[in-house]
């Protein structure tokens, strides 16, 4: 078995892992579909500058920081502020697979993570509506879920995939 401190670091780091696999898919069919931007400048939100544009993770991210701080958040601020929510919100789902994962007898198998990617999905689509960012699950396109639900499916295989390779093979 695998120390608790041990699980969650790996699932930190394979949380990481896995949402940069989600981003590298969603980048490739940006792509395909015509985009011109280069991969960093894409991954770090460049050029977004106001809240108005924002997508939901940077609007999340304002409200909890105006919230908590009772502070304004600027819009220069928007992507930073949707860079951290976006790799913070896939790196803590990681740790959390860590726990899950680090109690069994032996790391799961690489294909867990279309449970975590299942898991994360249907989370969004709880929590986005009752923060009045995405509409209710079912006011949506079969074709947009099922291609977002095949986005988390490939962070959730990154991540499992990850796990797996970095616990002890004695595990």
């Amino acid at each position: 078995m695998m120390t608790p401190l041990g699980a969650v670091v790996r699932g930190l780091v394979s949380g990481a892992v896995g949402t940069l696999a989600m981003d590298l898919a969603r980048f490739a069919r940006y792509r395909v579909r015509g985009g011109q931007e280069r991969f960093v400048d894409w991954e770090f939100s460049s050029g977004l500058s106001s809240w108005d544009e924002a997508p939901a993770p940077a609007q999340l991210g304002k409200r909890l920081v105006e919230g908590v701080f009772l502070r304004e958040v600027p819009p220069e601020r928007a992507a930073l502020v949707n860079d951290v929510m976006h790799w913070a919100y896939g790196t803590l789902w990681g740790g959390q697979y860590g726990i899950v994962a680090g109690s069994l007898p032996a790391p799961p198998a690489a294909g867990s993570g279309i449970a975590l990617g299942t898991a994360v999905w249907a989370s969004d689509y709880v929590i986005m509506p009752l923060a009045k960012l995405y509409k209710p699950i079912w006011e949506y396109d079969p074709h947009v879920l099922a291609k977002d639900l095949g986005f988390h499916w490939v962070y959730g295989l990154g991540t499992a995939a990850a796990f797996r390779l970095l616990s002890p093979r004695d595990a």
